[in-house]
């Protein structure tokens, strides 16, 4: 089989296949006997009619549209590994000659993954936020912290700010009760700002027995989004008493025996809290930044499909179209830089790290971690779960590598960061990275099979 490649543009090519006549052979075989399965002829069984008597009654032309049919996903995909061509989507192929006996020559058009050149994705810079924590901040958390064990009284008065009423409400549009519109005994925290838009002004004022209608835009239900009257009635006002700040407070809400200790045991969860914060932001930034020294061509036929398939029958409005389009164009420069790297750096993902990825997944959507696997099988979907596994690990390796500093000029530790924001010492690094050797050399890596670039993966 003979094939010439031709560049159309970065991100598309066209393959002209020449096949020599007999490597249909097999093609032409099945197609006789699908049809000799379907046909019937006096005189012959069903599923033995001969090839010549199919030839008279149905037509060699016929048989051999079926033949090529059959033949050409084959033909193609051979095409495509013969000459390393990496498609993105389906190609559009047209039979250019068909020659009974002699062969078949087709051409393919197809979205191709582009080559881009990888910038040094070593040292790249970021900046993020301290985390050193304010004075404020440490006041904010023990405000909370007393305020989860503080008592409410009911109060002979008008409700104020940070009183908590018992509400009943009706929501009405043009005098009629708006489906699921009707609250009775709701506790709400006023001044909160938690509920319908305009309550906090209307109960604000209002003792136990009364009640006040204002106009409000609906959040949600049947009438999302509508305006609608509302009529709040009061049926009861709390006031919440605080524990003073003191040592007896702190060993109330605590293991801590002063008040100073638990402010200083705060703290401490605080930076803990902001350092994954830093992790956050610095993956945001370093990658921010990786793909601000590529250029990435984008297949405009792929990304067109992409935004079709988001706005599915409806086109979407200019401005929101754009945004989805932006972030297809990002999301596939992303993958492919990814790839890349992650090709550079020969990273591999393991069954430990499929395993763990699966079982993140399944925690955040409340499943068992072994259902979420099955359905990611059978769904054909673990090629697509690798992929996305062995990109999360080239971030996290350009991250680490990152030349990461906080506001104040300080370097930012990523590599001895852990989940819970503590930071590991250098022998348990040493003793970790020896495990990971270890389980890496134990178990064979779970290759993912090759994903087109700009196609996002399937959910788990």
């Amino acid at each position: 089989m003979k094939t010439v490649v031709e560049t159309l543009d970065p991100t598309r090519v066209r393959m002209a296949v020449e096949v020599p006549f007999d490597e249909l052979a097999p093609s032409l075989a099945s197609a006789y006997k699908r049809i000799a399965a379907q046909v019937v002829v006096p005189g012959f069984r069903k599923g033995k009619v001969p090839p010549r008597i199919i030839d008279q009654r149905i037509g060699r032309a016929a048989v051999l549209e079926e033949a090529v049919n059959e033949a050409l996903p084959r033909l193609y995909g051979q095409a495509v590994e013969d000459n390393g061509v990496q498609p993105i989507g389906q190609p559009e192929v047209e039979i250019t000659t068909l020659d009974d006996g002699q062969a078949l020559a087709f051409t393919a058009e197809v979205d191709v993954r582009p080559e881009i050149t990888l910038p040094d994705y070593r040292g790249l810079p970021a900046q993020v936020a301290d985390a050193d924590p304010s004075d404020d901040d440490v006041e904010e958390q023990l405000a909370a912290l007393r305020e989860r064990f503080g008592t409410l009284r009911a109060v002979e008065r008008a409700a104020a700010a940070g009183d908590f009423a018992a509400l009943d409400l009706l929501a009405r549009r043009d005098g009629e009760l708006v489906e699921g519109g009707e609250a009775t005994a709701q506790t709400y925290r006023v001044g909160s700002g938690t509920m319908v838009e305009g309550l906090d002004e209307a109960v604000t004022g209002l003792s136990d027995g009364e009640s006040a209608t204002f106009t409000t835009t609906l959040a949600g239900g049947p009438a999302g989004g509508q305006q609608a009257e509302v009529e709040v009635s009061v049926r009861g006002v709390k006031e919440q008493d605080l524990p003073d700040l003191d040592d007896d407070f702190a060993q109330l809400a605590s293991e801590f025996d002063t008040l100073d200790e638990l402010r200083a045991d705060l703290r401490e969860r605080l930076v803990r809290v902001k350092r994954i914060e830093q992790a956050a932001e610095a993956r945001d930034k370093v990658l921010a930044e990786l793909l601000s020294r590529v250029e990435v061509p984008v297949p405009e036929r792929v990304l067109a499909a992409q935004v079709d398939d988001h706005f599915q029958d409806d086109h979407g409005d200019g401005d929101h179209r754009a945004e989805v389009e932006a972030e297809a164009r990002t999301a596939f420069a992303r993958q492919l830089v990814l790839d890349e790297i992650a090709q550079q750096e020969q990273l591999q993902v393991t069954q430990q790290d499929l395993t763990s990825y699966l079982v993140a997944q399944a925690q955040q959507a409340g499943m068992d971690p072994q259902q979420l696997a099955d359905q990611v099988v059978k769904a054909g979907n673990l090629p697509f779960v690798a992929a996305d596994v062995v990109r999360g690990k080239a971030l996290a390796f350009v991250v680490e590598e990152a030349a990461v500093t906080d506001e104040s000029g300080r370097p930012v530790e990523l590599k001895r960061l852990r989940e819970d924001g503590t930071l590991a010492t250098d022998e348990e690094l040493a003793a970790e990275a020896a495990e990971a050797a270890e389980a890496a050399a134990e178990e064979p890596a779970a290759q993912p099979a090759a994903q087109p670039a700009g196609e996002p993966s399937p959910p788990a």
